[in-house]
């Protein structure tokens, strides 16, 4: 990963903005501006340098991985270090992350340092940054969707009636792990029979029932990247209704997809697939947001949701995931990964959308 021209971008924001510095605290913005992985982390622009904060246990991690920036083992808290450097300049503004910052630590802040220094609330600086993925972002991406669908595999093999939602699970992100998976994006999903209409029902004791949907949502993490995935398999022959319902919900994910190009916003990519739910008569239990951005966090910008003004850019990661949730019935979802492209866009998940039964 280029690291530098990372950071360079970065400072690049920061004078736009009027900001002698910057202070990220946040982990996932601290990998991706710098490398730095630890769980105690600070990384401090300033006056055109560097300088990552960190302690003790840190001290060989931080050597090997952070890029661009001068390492310095904190003694102490490393906020304190951090204000003694900002304590040099006559009267710098430094930036903070207000969204990944508590109102506890915000105070610390403003404490110490003196008045002639300010600390400046930010919100979604790096991750308007981090929305647009670069070429190695976006091949390790691609790995981590090709490694989520080759697991899903053995979740495939394991669905049967009688076999616990949480065995299917278990074995699905076994082979994750053997398959050199950092971990899991989020905790897996499997959702069976009358539990199926839960959008998020989490993997139970639940056995598997002889007939009904069971949805399987999940996702590995490969070198720090994301993966989502979601099918919907049948136990048993599917009635006529869930048939159709199945055909409607296939028909308003490939809308939504079809949707997405630079230019268009993401309200535009929702309402592409809504419509078809709505057609049939279904749109009543949809009731999530068509898709999110994916990248060094499960959950990222930009939301595929109504009423949502962010305009679509090629380097974009997002899901495209319409689903339906009939209370004491059934759920079904379907969802892939796509990067918008120049023209439109690339649907990374290769696995197969037909209706398998089971």
């Amino acid at each position: 990963m280029d690291h530098l021209s990372r950071l360079k971008r970065f400072e690049r924001t920061l004078d736009e903005k009027g900001l002698d510095g910057f202070a990220v605290t946040h982990p996932a913005n601290l990998r991706y501006l710098c490398g730095y992985t630890g769980s105690n982390g600070l990384l401090l622009f300033l006056a055109g340098r560097r300088v990552l904060f960190t302690d003790g246990r840190y001290t060989q991690q931080a050597r090997e991985e952070v890029e661009g920036a001068r390492r310095v083992i904190a003694k102490g808290p490393l906020l304190n270090d951090a204000a003694k450097l900002i304590g040099k300049l006559t009267s710098p503004t430094v930036g903070f992350e207000a969204d990944h910052t508590a109102v506890a630590a915000a105070e610390q802040m403003r404490d110490l340092v003196s008045r002639r220094r300010t600390w400046k609330p930010t919100s979604g600086l790096i991750m308007r940054q981090r929305m647009l993925k670069d070429a190695d972002e976006l091949r390790t991406v691609a790995d981590a969707v090709e490694l989520g669908a080759a697991v899903y595999g053995e979740a495939l093999k394991a669905v049967r009636p009688g076999v616990r939602e949480s065995e299917v699970a278990g074995k699905l992100e076994y082979a994750a792990r053997q398959a050199g998976a950092d971990g899991m994006s989020f905790e897996t999903i499997v959702a069976a029979g009358k539990r199926s209409a839960l959008p998020h029902g989490r993997a139970s004791s639940q056995p598997i029932p002889r007939s009904g949907f069971v949805v399987v949502d999940s996702g590995v993490i490969l070198r720090g990247y994301c993966s989502d995935m979601t099918r919907t398999l049948h136990m048993g022959h599917v009635s006529r209704d869930g048939r159709r319902w199945y055909k409607a919900v296939l028909e308003a994910q490939l809308a939504g997809i079809a949707a997405v190009a630079p230019g268009k916003t993401a309200a535009e990519v929702d309402r592409a697939a809504r419509q078809v739910l709505q057609k049939a008569g279904l749109d009543r239990y949809f009731t999530h947001s068509t898709g999110h951005g994916v990248g060094l966090e499960i959950h990222e910008p930009p939301r595929i949701a109504k009423a949502q003004a962010q305009r679509l850019e090629p380097g974009m990661v997002i899901t495209i995931e319409p689903g339906i949730y009939v209370p004491g019935k059934c759920g079904i979802r379907i969802e892939d990964m796509v990067v918008v492209t120049t023209s439109g866009c690339r649907v990374l998940t290769p696995v197969t959308k037909e209706l398998i039964e089971l």
